[in-house]
């Protein structure tokens, strides 16, 4: 079976193009067709939602909520990468911004999103919260589409400030383009893969999606071991990652960790909901109308 998946061109989604030009994937059974999408989860839940995409590997908190508004049909099969994920919090590093010294100052500016609902769109609201703002009045925001739209809008002071995986915008630090000036974590798996549900109803494709599960995880075990310092010059070569930061994101205090395991933990289910009320993104009312059927797929085992 054919399978039409999508993920963001970073450093996590190593293990579906090596498990690919491996030939795993068709010793699984499964032809899969990769797209990059770089404008992240909010593209891909759009891309689930049109049919240009079957599968899907984006952040938890995005495909949540676009479930659970009824913008997607599609459902969750399994955790993806069970670590939660580190975000970089970025101001410009040009001399217009040189009154940004920290996430302090940062309050009541206007953040660069790649589209509503996506990662770096809920995540300003979760860092908001976690800084005791008011997400709603104290954050402002300036739609750029991907890294590149917001690279051209934090020059241009369109924005003050940009939210994206840490190890991703590195060399962008290091260059002097952008300053780091803080840092957040998702408080849950920070990446899952969806699954339209007119492929999971079709016959073969439950099966399909769980071959193409089993082939990933077999590469990310493999590839999370790094035997002979392979994993991290696969991530500096095809991510531009210096090395450094390569063995730091695999090996380091907080290191990443594959599951492509088809449970989901009800208590982070829990979280996620509550998260996403909390700072306005969906009401309660929403959320608790969401039930775990409403958003796991049946072959996605919930586990206390």
């Amino acid at each position: 079976m054919k399978l039409k998946v999508c993920g963001v061109p970073e450093h996590f989604n190593s293990p579906f193009h090596i498990a690919s030009a491996s030939g795993a994937y068709a010793e699984a059974g499964v032809e899969v067709e990769w797209t990059d999408m770089p404008g992240g989860t909010g593209a891909m839940c759009e891309a689930l939602a049109t049919g240009a995409a079957d599968v899907a590997v984006l952040l938890t908190e995005g495909v949540y909520k676009s479930i659970a508004c009824g913008a997607v049909p599609a459902k969750i099969v399994a955790v993806y990468v069970q670590s939660p994920l580190c975000w970089g919090i970025h101001a410009s590093a040009g001399a217009h911004h040189d009154a940004i010294g920290g996430v302090a100052d940062l309050r009541g500016r206007t953040f660069a999103i790649s589209r509503l609902t996506s990662g770096s769109h809920l995540m300003a609201f979760v860092n908001a919260q976690q800084q005791g703002w008011d997400p709603a009045a104290e954050v402002l925001f300036e739609i750029v589409g991907d890294i590149t739209g917001a690279r051209a809008a934090l020059k241009e002071d369109r924005a003050q400030a940009f939210m994206w995986e840490k190890f991703t915008t590195t060399p962008h630090v290091d260059s002097g383009e952008f300053k780091r000036v803080g840092e957040c974590m998702t408080p849950w798996p920070c990446f899952v893969v969806a699954v339209r549900d007119e492929l999971l109803a079709a016959p073969g494709g439950e099966a399909a999606v769980l071959a193409l599960l089993r082939a990933t995880r077999e590469a990310a075990t493999a590839f999370q071991a790094n035997a002979g310092g392979e994993s991290v010059a696969y991530a500096a070569k095809h991510y531009g990652l210096r090395a450094e930061d390569a063995r730091e994101w695999l090996e380091g205090a907080n290191p990443v960790r594959w599951s492509c395991t088809p449970t989901f933990s009800a208590a982070v289910l829990s979280k996620v909901g509550a998260a996403l009320a909390a700072v306005g993104v969906l009401t309660a009312e929403q959320v608790a109308a969401t039930k775990p059927e409403d958003v796991l797929a049946k072959c996605c085992t919930l586990v206390e």
